[in-house]
């Protein structure tokens, strides 16, 4: 069964093509690893609710976008085989793809699916 990774993060609306090289380099990282498909969407429509929002859980400020991500992958073994190899991947080292965003406010999960439509 396919397993999804989510991520929601916010991202200087002034960094929108820093970021999208970024996705595009760290895309072929993840793909091969192991990964599917990558999946990045930039905030168009993201409200900021009165209790829970996607702004409010990543603390975006009034100059940030709210960008949401998935990974799918073929299993969740496979996932965690890839996640594994990206983490020794010579690329994604320290100073090798610098962040356009502050990682710290970066939430993520893994997921299994349920219901494909």
């Amino acid at each position: 069964m396919a397993y999804v990774d989510g991520f929601v993060v916010a991202v200087p609306t002034a960094n929108k093509e820093k970021y999208i090289e970024h996705a595009k380099e760290s895309a072929h990282v993840f793909k091969d690893h192991g990964a599917l498909r990558v999946i990045e969407s930039w905030g168009d429509d993201v409200p900021e609710g009165e209790v829970t929002s996607f702004p409010r859980a990543v603390k975006c400020a009034a100059d940030e976008t709210v960008v949401f991500s998935m990974v799918i992958w073929p299993s969740k073994d496979i996932r965690n085989a890839g996640w594994n190899a990206i983490m020794e991947d010579p690329r994604m080292q320290p100073g090798q793809m610098p962040m356009p965003f502050d990682g710290k406010r970066l939430i993520y999960g893994g997921f299994e699916k349920i219901l494909d439509e």
